[in-house]
């Protein structure tokens, strides 16, 4: 037997196509008695719409695309994690495509998700070229762009403002008894690590504080490591009580040459980091970090795209600046 149709439907419940459309998509009003002849017929003849042809004329498919640059990224899949959880909340399904940080990849990722008829899309990367934010914009598909590197013109995202929250770190060691501050900084020229070394001379010039920065190589455990010999000459000569580090991985490094040059942390010298990743609050001693709330972030970001795909209110006229949090562990200790 074959599947009744719309048409069937009509004829049973004696109104037009367009009004079992109507009913069907609660697009208009139509007339409580019409309504109930139209749900009678429906259930009577266990009618089920074609729900990717339904989705095609209403350019409905409650599908987002997200892109992410690289799952393995702790806090890439963090960010995601809010993305699909608050998305299920709205009715909406994830499809999840990786960059690699590759601009053909992100692109023909663009284009594949395209094809799958997505509403919106959400873009986590560490870079996006301007030739693949012209593209993305020629495709007039609803998107939020998450990048904590850089910033982009007329684009608003949802983010910490990481000059902030260095300062806040800074302050809460100041509070603590330290006076004399070593940065250890990524060389990488990049908003993240401009804004964190400006947060870091402010809060100490406008304390009154010494603080001095040396720079790393890149952001690895092992470059934290390698940093070791010139940051133990800085500690010892100036008095450095307390090193901040711009992030977890690099604190993590320095920890571990302190253990392998009969450094006490925190006795000899408080270490904190920060980003808040999972290795922070297993490696000995527990890390002080300032923990980002990537899952917050992500959970802002899709409800954005959301009020974007239903042309609601746009909640990222401006940047969406949400706080971080300061996790006090055992690399740091007070001295007053």
């Amino acid at each position: 037997m074959s599947q009744p149709t719309i048409k069937d439907v009509a004829k049973l419940a004696g109104v037009s196509i367009s009004t079992v459309s109507r009913v069907m998509n609660n697009s208009k009003p139509v007339s409580p008695e019409a309504r109930k002849k139209v749900l009678d017929a429906i259930n009577k003849l266990q009618f089920k719409p074609n729900e990717l042809a339904r989705s095609l004329v209403m350019r409905r498919s409650n599908l987002i695309g997200v892109i992410v640059e690289d799952l393995g990224i702790e806090y890439m899949a963090q960010l995601i994690r809010g993305v699909e959880e608050i998305g299920r909340v709205y009715k909406y399904d994830i499809l999840l495509s990786s960059s690699y940080g590759d601009d053909e990849s992100l692109e023909n990722a663009i284009d594949f998700l395209a094809t799958k008829q997505v509403e919106g899309l959400i873009i986590i990367t560490e870079n996006i070229s301007a030739e693949v934010l012209v593209k993305l914009r020629n495709r007039r598909i609803p998107f939020v762009l998450l990048d904590k590197y850089h910033v982009y013109n007329n684009i608003k995202t949802v983010k910490i403002d990481y000059k902030e929250e260095e300062k806040k770190l800074i302050e809460f060691l100041i509070n603590k008894g330290h006076d004399n501050f070593l940065y250890i900084n990524h060389d990488e020229n990049n908003i993240l690590n401009q804004s964190m070394l400006k947060g870091f001379l402010e809060a100490t010039e406008e304390n009154s504080k010494k603080g001095l920065v040396i720079n790393c190589q890149g952001g690895t455990s092992d470059d934290g490591y390698s940093i070791g010999d010139e940051a133990k000459k800085i500690i010892e000569s100036e008095g450095i009580t307390a090193a901040t580090c711009v992030n977890d991985e690099v604190a993590i490094g320095f920890i571990n040459y302190c253990v392998d040059n009969n450094i006490r942390v925190p006795e000899d010298i408080s270490i904190a980091g920060f980003g808040g990743s999972t290795i922070a609050n297993i490696y000995r001693p527990k890390l002080t970090t300032v923990a980002v709330p990537y899952y917050d972030i992500g959970a802002i970001a899709i409800r954005a795209l959301i009020k974007r795909i239903k042309e609601e209110e746009d909640i990222l006229e401006n940047d969406w600046i949400i706080e971080g949090q300061i996790v006090r562990r055992e690399s740091t200790k007070s001295l007053s």
